[in-house]
Order: structure tokens, then sequence, then C-alpha cells
């Protein structure tokens, strides 16, 4: 008894068992197509991983030496430090040659100060010898030899 199957071929089963086999195929067919969006999602995740360390890996190394730029900020600070820089050169240059502003206008005020005090030791010394000579006349002390007074 052979049976020839064919696309006219009957086939008797319950209709509960084709609403199973439908809903068994869907099922199926659902949880595939959802692992293999899982699978793709974990792969692109994997691979901007990997790219991110590479990036930050080159990043690392590459960034002290300057081979990837600076940033604004320190392109500024660099400029600011050459600046100052050149200008403690030049103070430096300027205090050991004598000529600083501060250093010339420091030496007229100690050279005036001199003078001012030279002239003070002078009046000081004036006005000694004049009450000396004012105390050995009242007194009938003789006067020494020297036209200055030793003191008293």
């Amino acid at each position: 008894m052979a049976t020839k199957l064919n696309d006219s071929t009957e086939v008797a089963l319950p209709l509960r068992n084709i609403i199973s086999m439908i809903a068994i195929t869907s099922i199926a067919t659902w949880a595939y197509f959802g692992i293999v969006e899982r699978l793709n999602g974990l792969e692109t995740t994997q691979t901007m991983m990997k790219s991110d360390l590479n990036f930050n890996t080159e990043f690392r190394i590459k960034w002290p030496r300057g081979e990837m730029g600076s940033l604004p900020a320190d392109s500024e600070q660099f400029m600011m430090i050459e600046h100052l820089a050149k200008e403690l050169e030049k103070l430096t240059e300027e205090i050991e040659s004598g000529e600083a502003p501060f250093d010339q206008q420091q030496k007229l005020q100690i050279d005036f100060m001199m003078k001012r005090v030279e002239h003070l030791e002078e009046a000081h010394e004036k006005i000694r010898n004049d009450i000396m000579d004012l105390i050995h006349s009242n007194s009938q002390i003789p006067k020494s030899s020297r036209n200055q007074h030793e003191g008293h």
C-alpha cells in the first residue's frame, strides 16, 4: 500500500494541532531573530569598545608627546610662560649690569642719604666743638693743642 504524496493529497489533522504548529513556528522564528539581534548588538558594542580602546591607547601615548595637538588653554599658557621667561631674562641682565630701574632709584636715594648724613655729621662736629669751646671758656680749662676736642 504505497501512498503517493502530491499537492492534492489530503491530511486530516485536528485544528488545534495545526494552530499549535503555526504558534510554535512563529515563536521559534521570533526567538531566532531575537537571538540574532542580541548577538549583533553585542558584536557592535565589542567592536566599538575595541575601537575606543585603540583610540585611547593612541591618545595616551601621543598626547603627552604633543603629537595630537594641544588644548587652546595649553597654548595660551605656553605663550605666557615664554613671555615671562623673556621678561625674567631682561630683568636679570639689568640687575647684573646695575641698570635695573629700581636699583638706580635706590642708588640715588642712598647717595642722597649719605650726603645728608655726612652734612649732619659735620654739623654735629661743629656744634660739639662750639659747646666744648664754650665749656672751656667758662670753666677755665685749658684747650688742647689740637683744634678738635676729644670729648669728656
